[in-house]
């Protein structure tokens, strides 16, 4: 039986009706997703050399670490000397970052978060075959971080996803504009310390070697930033000298749990270490995970005796996160110090 034309006619503006309000849905979700899982690629079929001026990295004073739902435009507004952020804040264009650079509130040094000793299943190289098919370098699961793989970081075939193409993962940093890296998962030489492997440490330290003197030849300067694993730059000299700096965790403050004070024999043994890396003339960043006022102020007051930059913030790293008293910028003898 035929539908009267009436109905017919009622039935299609419902449809059309619909359709477009599937539309609007889609185009208000977040494009963070989108950004980290189709990142810019090069028009080029090789990455060449660009002119760069090194950034002074002893002169930053305070950073800011959002890896989630960063705001271009509220970052730019800040003070902050120094920005961690991840690729997908590039938004896949080549003009974000430069424009991040010198932005209203000041100039800007920005470094691109990436993690070398994990893979993360929500970044664009990750393949939806590879739990059931892993390739040869992909380990088990990170049973606290849902998501994450180790990895065996010193096969080649990882390594390629990581730098050395126009496709991979730091000749898109270095194309987007960044003006350095912060190395994360560099202490999974640990874990496989723990499974026997006795190169573990040497093999880390030559994968960033490696990395560091590939990016500098193509854009000489470039900041390469480890975060933890402090000891390699005690283990190895080599290493120690072509880092640009290092950032720590928990240092003063979230370990083993956040808004905690960290085991106090632990943080004595790193601050000896790090102090290495101050008189190596290292720039020094200090991330402690706290939401009491007087951790914040106690964790501000310890690095600046070391000669450390401390930022407290969450631990999820999701907010543009100012703490009251330590705004960036702002003289130390004006700080709100216990």
């Amino acid at each position: 039986m035929k539908m009267p034309t009436q109905n017919r006619l009622l039935v299609c503006f419902l449809i059309a009706i619909l359709l477009s309000f599937a539309f609007l849905l889609a185009a208000c979700q977040p494009e963070e997703l989108d950004e980290e899982a189709m990142p810019y690629l090069p028009e080029a079929t090789e990455t060449t050399a660009v002119s760069f001026q090194e950034p002074d990295w002893l002169a930053v004073n305070d950073f800011l670490y959002q890896l989630q739902h960063a705001d271009r435009e509220r970052i730019g507004k800040t003070a902050f000397d120094l920005v961690v952020v991840s690729i997908a804040t590039a938004g896949n264009s080549t003009t974000v970052i430069p424009a991040l650079k010198d932005s209203p509130g000041g100039p800007k040094i920005i470094l691109c978060y990436m993690s070398i000793g994990q893979a993360e299943d929500y970044r664009w190289y990750w393949q939806p075959e590879w739990p059931q098919n892993p390739p040869e370098w992909l380990d088990k699961g990170d049973t606290e971080w849902a998501g994450d793989y180790w990895v065996k970081y010193w096969q080649p075939e990882w390594q390629r996803i990581i730098y050395g193409t126009p496709e991979s993962y730091l000749d898109q940093i270095i194309a987007l504009g960044f003006d350095g890296v912060y190395l994360d998962r560099v202490d999974a030489y640990e874990y496989y310390q723990e499974q026997g492997r006795e190169t573990a440490a040497r093999d880390m330290v030559d994968f960033i070697l490696a990395f560091t003197d590939y990016a500098r030849s193509i854009k000489p300067g470039f900041g390469v930033f480890p975060q933890n694993a402090e000891d390699l730059g005690v283990q190895f000299p080599d290493y120690l000298q072509a880092m640009s700096g290092i950032g720590v965790e928990d240092l003063y403050y979230g370990y083993p749990r956040e808004h905690e004070p960290s085991p106090p024999e632990w943080t004595a043994a790193r601050e000896a270490i790090l102090d290495q890396w101050v008189a190596a003339g290292k720039l020094v960043l200090s991330i402690d995970y706290s939401g009491r006022s007087e951790q914040i102020a106690a964790a501000y007051s310890r690095s600046i005796t070391h000669g450390y930059v401390e930022y407290v913030t969450d631990r999820a790293l999701g907010r543009l996160r100012i703490n009251p008293g330590f705004e960036p910028d702002k003289d130390p003898s004006q700080w709100a110090l216990p």
